[in-house]
C-alpha cells in the first residue's frame, strides 16, 4: 500500500460531506476521480506542480497528504528538499521554513535521513554561458542603478548557484518556477521563465496540462490572468 492511501486529505472526505457535501463530490469525482488521472501530464509532474503550490501559497494543512503522494508518484526526497530550498528565493523564506516542517513529519515516519538528501556540492551544471550573460546584461541595465543588491545576488545565489545546482533537473526546476509564479498571480515574470521551461524540455502539451492542473490547486482566476502569457509564449515560439 502507498504511503498516500493510508493518509487522508487534511480536511478528510467524511468532514467534506459532513460540511460541504459538494466539495467532496467535486474531490472526489473531478479532482481525484478525473484531474489527476488525464495522460497529458505524468502523475509526478501533477505532484511537483501541486507540492509547489501548496509551498508557494504556504498551505500547509494539505502538504502531508501531497508529500507522500509526490514520493509514491516518484518525486525522489532529494528533488523534493531541493523544490523546498528553491521556492524560497521564489516564494519567500518564510514559505519554504514552513514546508520544512510538514516534511519532517515526512521524512521522519519514511526513514529518510540526511544522508539521502542533497549535499551542498562544489560542482555545479553546465550553465548557458550566451543565454546568462544576455540575462544578465539586461538586468543589470534595466535595474542595476535601482537596486543593485538585487541584481548582484539574481547573478550570484540564483543564476550562478541555485539554478545549476544538480539535486534538481533545469526542467523540474523551470516546472516548480511557473508553478509558484501562477499560484502567487506574478504574471510578469511568466514569459521570461515559461520559455526557459520550454527551452529546459517541457513540451507545449505538458505546458498547456500544466496551466489545468494550476486551476485546481491556484485557482481559475490566476490561471485566466496566466493563460494571455502563455498564449504569446506558445504563439512566438518556433514551430
Amino acid at each position: 500500500m502507498k504511503h498516500s492511501d493510508s493518509l487522508p486529505l487534511t480536511s478528510t472526505l467524511e468532514d467534506m460531506r459532513t460540511v460541504s457535501p459538494s466539495l467532496e463530490h467535486y474531490t472526489q469525482g473531478v479532482l481525484l476521480g478525473d484531474l489527476w488521472k488525464r495522460p497529458q501530464l505524468s502523475s509526478r509532474d501533477r505532484s511537483i506542480v501541486t507540492v509547489s503550490v501548496l509551498i508557494a501559497r504556504n498551505q500547509t494543512s494539505e502538504m502531508p497528504y501531497y508529500l507522500n503522494l509526490a514520493l509514491d508518484n516518484g518525486v525522489k526526497p532529494e528533488e523534493l528538499s531541493e523544490i523546498i530550498t528553491h521556492l524560497a528565493f521564489y516564494s519567500g523564506w518564510g514559505n519554504a521554513a514552513s514546508a520544512v516542517v510538514a516534511a519532517k513529519t515526512v521524512f521522519d515516519k519514511r526513514g529518510i535521513t540526511l544522508a539521502k538528501l542533497p549535499a551542498i556540492p562544489a560542482e555545479r551544471i553546465p550553465i548557458d554561458e550566451a543565454a546568462e550573460a544576455q540575462r544578465a546584461t539586461a538586468v543589470e541595465h534595466n535595474f542595476g542603478a535601482v537596486a543593485p543588491g538585487v541584481v548582484h545576488y539574481t547573478t550570484e545565489a540564483l543564476f550562478h548557484d541555485l539554478w545549476l545546482r544538480p539535486g534538481l533537473a533545469p526542467r523540474d526546476r523551470s516546472l516548480v518556477t511557473v508553478s509558484a509564479l501562477v499560484a502567487n498571480g506574478q504574471v510578469q515574470q511568466l514569459t521570461y521563465h515559461l520559455n526557459r521551461a520550454m527551452d529546459n524540455g517541457l513540451t507545449k502539451a505538458q505546458a498547456s496540462e500544466v496551466m489545468t492542473q494550476l486551476a485546481f490547486y491556484a485557482g481559475w482566476p490566476n490561471v485566466f490572468s496566466a493563460l494571455p502569457v502563455v498564449k504569446d509564449v506558445f504563439e512566438k515560439r518556433p514551430s
